[in-house]
């Protein structure tokens, strides 16, 4: 097979920029346009869907949310098996990022259409159940795109990256692309006020989320036409069927760890990315506008801790990064849950927010997928089977839970109380959960894995 140049790095990092702009979109914006503030009201916002609480506090947002997550789970495994038992004469992973890249960038735009016009005041009756169930069926239909192009990609990390050293590499490249797209994603309402008085609130978003999704099309478009699979990784399908597969895959005791301790950091994670933009223009009390700026200003810093993150996780392994991360993030929480209350000028309590979160943002931006890509091809080499598809899917099926549920707790939580009591507990919860999650992965063995690395290589060597 031919070497694997940091130009095939790049072009394969691409792929992540696109799709982490449309999956920014959604996780940034979905609850901020359906569940508006009385802030954007004022701004010409209308109410599309069911709000408020409909029962024990679960509000329909946060239904469709996390049933839209639970989904994506279920579908994981099912697409992981199909690309790794593929026979595709192309590969068993670009065929299926070629077919779905167009298709999810469209349904991301058909998200925030309501096909039933909109609201003055909260809506009742049939109209806006026709609006949520549109909501409901077009979600679901991103998540399960998503999971086409993205389990497959994400079965490419191992297999270009072939030694930890190398994967500690391109999850970094990957890691560049995903926080760019992810603070591309935060322009949405940037650019959409350049438009509001012409198309008004609603449409402005919308036609910023077109625009927005077509260049997110073209970035995912160009590892496929610029990476040629068969030249550069093994392509022989696994003959084990979806759920054997899965199972196996479960059955590492190192990864169920892993496992364990991800499903509390996405938990976490997703519930102070989705309160984000209500912890500026709510707690804090700057526009919405100036979400882009204190995330770009997160990414920018979080940019320069790369090299350093890139270089110790080399030295010290990358458990003991990732455990502090999960520490740090959890303070950060727990200071965010204070916004607004601690005597600091408005963009300085912003700006602290974004700078904190830089540190851990690096660590795990870069470190637990090649944590997985680690176990992945230890299990390949202990089984003689090569199942770095299910291994990428059974981890994202975590992801997706803690997602899941996350948005279930956000929305239930974000209304309890008044003058914002419910999105400081959200932001106090998230701590809390951040620092389980550490806990947890304090229990995975990583020497076991790299030896077990180290002994497959001295074999292959030989």
């Amino acid at each position: 097979m031919k070497k694997v140049t940091n130009k095939i790095l790049w072009i394969f990092a691409i792929g992540q920029l696109g799709w982490s702009m449309l999956s920014g979109i959604v996780s940034n914006w979905l609850v901020f346009f359906y569940m508006p503030e009385n802030s954007e009201i004022k701004l010409g916002q209308k109410y599309f869907i069911t709000q408020g609480s409909i029962f024990l506090g679960l509000t329909v947002i946060g239904l469709i949310t996390a049933t839209g997550r639970l989904f994506d789970a279920v579908t994981d495994p099912w697409i992981a098996s199909k690309s790794d038992r593929s026979r595709h004469k192309d590969g068993r992973r670009i065929p299926f990022m070629r077919a779905i890249a167009i298709p999810f960038a469209a349904m991301t735009v058909l998200i925030f259409v309501s096909p039933v016009g909109a609201f003055g005041s909260k809506p009742t009756g049939g109209s806006v159940w026709f609006n949520n169930g549109f909501l409901l069926v077009t979600l679901l239909l991103f998540y399960l795109f998503m999971t086409i192009y993205c389990t497959p990609y994400n079965a490419l990390l191992p297999e270009l990256g072939r030694d930890p050293k190398d994967r500690i590499n391109v999850s970094t490249y990957i890691s560049v692309t995903f926080f760019i797209g992810n603070a591309i994603s935060y322009l949405v309402p940037n650019i959409a006020g350049f438009m509001r008085d012409s198309l008004g609130y609603a449409n402005s978003f919308r036609v910023t989320i077109g625009i927005l999704a077509a260049v997110a099309a073209v970035c995912m478009l160009v590892p496929v036409f610029g990476i040629k699979e068969a030249d550069y990784v093994d392509t022989t399908p696994s003959e084990t069927p979806a759920f054997a597969s899965l199972s196996k895959t479960f059955k590492n005791g190192e990864f169920r760890k892993f496992v364990a301790s991800d499903i509390f950091y996405w938990l976490a994670l997703t519930m102070f990315q989705t309160g984000l933009s209500f912890y500026i223009t709510s707690l804090i009390g700057l526009g919405a506008d100036k979400t882009f700026l204190l995330f770009a200003v997160m990414t920018g810093m979080s940019l320069v801790f790369y090299a350093p993150v890139n270089i110790v996780a080399k030295k010290l392994g990358k458990k003991k990064l990732v455990i502090f991360a999960f520490v740090f993030f959890s303070c950060v929480f727990a200071f965010t849950a204070f916004a607004g209350k601690l005597g600091m000028g408005k963009m300085a309590n912003g700006l602290a927010i974004a700078v904190l979160a830089a540190i851990p943002m690096a660590i795990l931006g870069i470190l637990p997928q090649a944590i997985v890509a680690d176990v992945a091809q230890a299990d390949s080499i202990k089984t003689g089977e090569s199942r770095e598809g299910m291994f990428f899917a059974a981890r994202t099926f975590a992801m997706k839970l803690g997602q899941a549920l996350a948005m279930v707790l956000f929305t239930s939580i974000k209304g309890i109380g008044e003058n914002g009591f419910g999105l400081r507990l959200t932001a106090a919860v998230a701590a809390a959960l951040c620092l389980i999650g550490g806990i947890i992965l304090a229990l995975y063995n990583e020497k076991k894995i790299t030896s077990v690395i180290a002994e497959g290589k001295e074999e292959n060597d030989a």
